[in-house]
């Protein structure tokens, strides 16, 4: 949309004439054969990059969380999950519907962890009652907060002390290593399988990649057919991703830059609280007797984002610091 500033999510990005190029010229074989030379290579990369033995290419954030899930839970064991978190409140509801998994929830603490003690003390003993306490699945970035690395370490630590599997939620996971200068490797290394997003702050129109053991892959990829993300000629969105991981990674840096201009620019509104920005997002939380309305008036104005009391601004590769500029001053035209 001309003249728009859209903040609604980085996944509102439109491909590069670069990333075009690269799936107009993807070599193509049929994915279910195992035969696309370009999905076996994104695998092949991405696994290597996280330090994991092998990797399955997915349609999706919400997929490769369904894979994992569903790879590492049989039907009526657990997941301990956060409250906050996308598998809990944005898939649809699709572990239960779909897996037949259940869900013990830990509220989320301000930065996203799950307290260590609530985690142990939700384990359930081996007695008939209960469900089996299967699995722990934590994300990274929360809300745009990077998880502490010592936490990380000892959250699957711990969970594997309990005899438990551990899966992280990483749809912004290139935003955490860019933001925190630790190696993908490094920061996944307590977690026995991971999901990435191409699609979100890397800019591809779709996919994401699933991590992890090689059986694991192996039951990950039944469960992706299951889902119906048995693709054919799936290396034009795999060469998007690829492309992705050689030009759009460090430059992330931009978009948590663009995000703390964003965030200094609002502060001392009246009647707002601006979180610092983290990554590269912002979150405003306006004064309830203020807040209706607000999101489809600063849509009038050509500023979308999306929320009710707590504004959600997202930064994104397809905004520049004008941009931001004129989200700042359309911001403070209306909350001013």
């Amino acid at each position: 949309m001309s003249g728009v500033v859209d903040l609604r999510s980085d996944t509102v990005t439109r491909p590069t004439p670069g990333m075009r190029a690269a799936i107009a010229a993807a070599v193509v074989g049929d994915d279910v054969f195992g035969d696309d030379p370009t999905v076996n290579a994104l695998q092949e990369r991405v696994a290597a990059l996280l330090g994991k033995e092998d990797a399955l290419f997915v349609t999706s954030g919400t997929q490769g969380n369904q894979c994992a899930l569903m790879s590492h839970c049989a039907r009526g064991e657990e997941a301990i999950v956060g409250a906050l978190s996308h598998m809990n409140r944005y898939e649809g509801g699709a572990g239960a519907v779909l897996g037949g998994v259940p869900f013990h929830v830990i509220a989320n603490r301000a930065d996203g962890t799950l307290p260590l003690t609530e985690i142990e003390a939700a384990i359930k003993p081996d007695d008939q009652h209960f469900p089996v306490t299967r699995l722990l699945c934590l994300e990274d970035t929360w809300n745009g907060r990077v998880l502490p690395q010592d936490y990380l370490d000892a959250a699957a630590a711990l969970a594997h002390r309990h005899g438990l599997a551990t899966h992280l939620d990483g749809a912004r996971l290139f935003n955490a290593v860019v933001a925190s200068g630790v190696a993908p490797a490094r920061l996944v290394q307590g977690f026995d399988s991971v999901s990435v997003c191409f699609s979100k702050g890397l800019g591809a129109p779709v996919g994401s990649v699933l991590v992890g053991p090689r059986d694991f892959i192996a039951r990950a990829r039944r469960v992706r057919k299951m889902l119906g993300g048995g693709l054919r000629q799936a290396g034009v969105l795999a060469a998007a991703a690829l492309y992705a991981l050689d030009h759009h990674v460090d430059r992330l840096a931009e978009d948590h830059a663009h995000a703390r201009l964003l965030a200094e620019g609002l502060q001392g509104l009246p009647g707002v609280t601006v979180e610092p920005a983290h990554t590269n997002m912002v979150f405003l939380d306006v004064e309830h007797e203020r807040a209706a309305g607000l999101v489809a008036q600063l849509g009038q104005r050509g500023l979308l984002c999306t929320g009710l009391y707590r504004l959600r601004l997202v930064t994104h590769l397809d905004l520049g610091r004008d941009d931001i500029e004129r989200a700042v001053a359309v911001l403070r035209e209306v909350l001013g």
